[in-house]
């Protein structure tokens, strides 16, 4: 399925540009680009089962619900997208607020966990449908 390249391409790309940040010192910046980064996969993964959202805290619902809670993938993976998202909204509109160096540094190798499972479990969905 073409969306799912797509989706878990930009993701990649989003995780190269979340490691340059955090190199750069710019913590809120990855922490954006580590939440969309997950937030694309899970968008891959919700495909799969023909399911869609059409706002963020959707897609985490659905997520969570058909993915996280059903076994599919581990059950921490929805929490994880979940903190992703709070963080994403300090690192994105945090008046007064940031995320931190270390902060930023477990969301990444979360980001990277995150997008690693669910294209294994994308890889392997594609894999059953191409032998249908």
């Amino acid at each position: 399925m073409k969306e799912l390249d797509v989706l878990s391409a930009k993701a990649r790309t989003f995780l190269r540009t979340a490691e340059q940040t955090l190199s750069a010192g710019d913590y809120d910046s990855c922490a954006s680009r580590c939440y969309y980064a997950m937030f694309l996969m899970a968008e891959a993964a919700l495909l799969t089962k023909n399911l869609s959202a059409s706002s963020h805290r959707g897609v985490i619902r659905l997520f969570g619900e058909h993915f996280a809670k059903t076994g599919v993938l581990e059950s921490h993976m929805g929490r994880t997208l979940n903190h992703a998202y709070d963080k994403r909204l300090i690192g994105d509109y945090g008046m007064g607020a940031s995320i931190s160096q270390e902060e930023a540094e477990d969301l990444f190798a979360a980001a990277q966990e995150f997008f690693e499972k669910v294209k294994n479990y994308l890889d392997r969905w594609m894999n059953r449908e191409a032998g249908k």
